[in-house]
């Protein structure tokens, strides 16, 4: 996050001497990004981080397996009857990837029973239902429906649901942040962002755990995960400072921006990685031009490929889509609203629907997990023929 925060206790200056009870030293450790140019934060454990007991000789592989037969065409895939299974990490399906980021969904049937690190990839967390506790290295964070659970890369946690849950899960390559344009050269959000300093939840206590055992935490870089073992509790830092800790944002907290005419997506942008964009489509006020169309026009979005994942309400553009439902309209074929949506729509002054969009400018890749879902005669559904009909077929 692009401001300062600190937590516990820590010494007064970096690379001090900063002793425990017994009078040994607090093992510090350096989270540095861009080498060291990038967020930086200090944080001081109880015991070394770096001392390994062991590391388990079999290797995880998530291997993502691509539907090779997918071609270009609009797809819808229905996800809302998807079976629960395993938890948050290797219960993830993969629906769309590309080099920059992956996209999934994961209704988990079980807690983690172990802590995990992403190694590589800053991870996005929306819940869609449910509530519980982040549990990580820099910080708890309790969560609930509408959050946005930013987990910047290698950051050890856990999470912890309270309730059954769904999850859509964003893994990033290169670094989450609210857009640039949001910010000022400092980093602090302006006035005309839709979201502010206040609407973001950091970490407020820190879980410590001084106890000695065989602790494991999985590690994945890339598509291989390693199992590695300590002899000490991972929540074991007493303290740090800096800019780089896990955050969360909840949806209903974004101010949507509204016009006289129909506004483009991104004045719903809510994150942006190297390469994709996430937007927040909010519950909010409609056109007010006295001949608005208040609905997306056809669009073909040359440079992008976006999908759209359905969260609550009527979405006013479409027809035949549910809770859960996934859209995704690659670049290179025009999209719009559908048949009598727009007629629908006309003298109509606000609208409910939430939504949560991802615009890539890298084509996207189909997985077999997206095969499982596929209404496979959505892009038949802007022909005159009520829709619904055209879907019931393709069930």
């Amino acid at each position: 996050m692009p401001f300062y925060h600190k937590l516990g206790k820590f010494p007064q200056k970096r690379h001090t001497q900063f002793r425990q009870p017994d009078g040994s030293l607090y093992k510090e450790e350096l989270f540095s990004t861009i080498g060291f140019d990038g967020h930086l934060t200090n944080a001081y454990h109880i015991n070394s981080p770096a001392k390994i007991e062991d590391i388990d000789t079999k290797v995880y592989e998530f291997s993502i397996k691509e539907w090779k037969e997918a071609s270009l065409r609009p797809y819808h895939f229905k996800t809302k009857e998807m079976k629960p299974e395993s938890d948050v990490v290797f219960g993830r399906k993969p629906i769309m990837y590309n080099s920059d980021v992956v996209m999934s969904v994961c209704r988990p049937s079980k807690q983690m029973e172990h802590f995990y690190r992403n190694a590589l990839c800053d991870e996005v967390i929306f819940v869609h239902e449910g509530e519980g506790m982040l549990e990580s290295n820099l910080g708890i964070l309790p969560f609930t429906k509408g959050d946005y659970i930013v987990i910047p890369r290698n950051i050890t946690y856990k999470l912890i649901h309270k309730t059954d849950a769904r999850y859509l899960i964003f893994e990033s390559f290169g670094a989450i942040k609210p857009p640039r344009r949001y910010r000022n050269e400092f980093g602090q959000l302006l006035e005309h962002s839709p979201y502010c300093e206040r609407d973001i939840k950091v970490p407020q206590e820190l879980k410590i755990v001084d106890e000695k055992g065989d602790f494991v935490i999985n590690i994945r870089k890339g598509n291989k995960m390693v199992s590695v073992h300590y002899d000490f509790h991972p929540l074991d830092i007493v303290g740090y400072d800096g800019y780089y800790f896990p955050w969360i944002f909840n949806i209903e907290d974004f101010m949507p921006i509204t016009g006289k005419i129909h506004q483009p997506p991104y004045v719903h942008e809510t994150f942006e990685g190297p390469g994709f964009v996430i937007c927040s489509f909010c519950p909010r006020l409609l056109d007010y031009h006295p001949l608005a169309i208040p609905v997306p026009y056809n669009h073909s979005n040359i440079d992008c490929d976006e999908m759209l994942y359905y969260v609550d309400g009527n979405f006013s553009s479409r027809k035949g889509v549910e809770y859960a439902s996934i859209s995704l309209h690659p670049g290179g074929i025009p999209h719009g609203p559908h048949p009598g949506t727009v007629d629908a729509a006309l003298g109509k002054k606000e609208t409910l629907e939430t939504a949560v969009m991802m615009d890539t400018f890298k084509p996207l890749n189909l997985t077999n997990f997206a095969k499982d879902f596929n209404d496979a005669k959505y892009y038949l559904s802007w022909k005159e023929k009520d829709p619904s009909e055209l879907i019931n077929e393709g069930q």
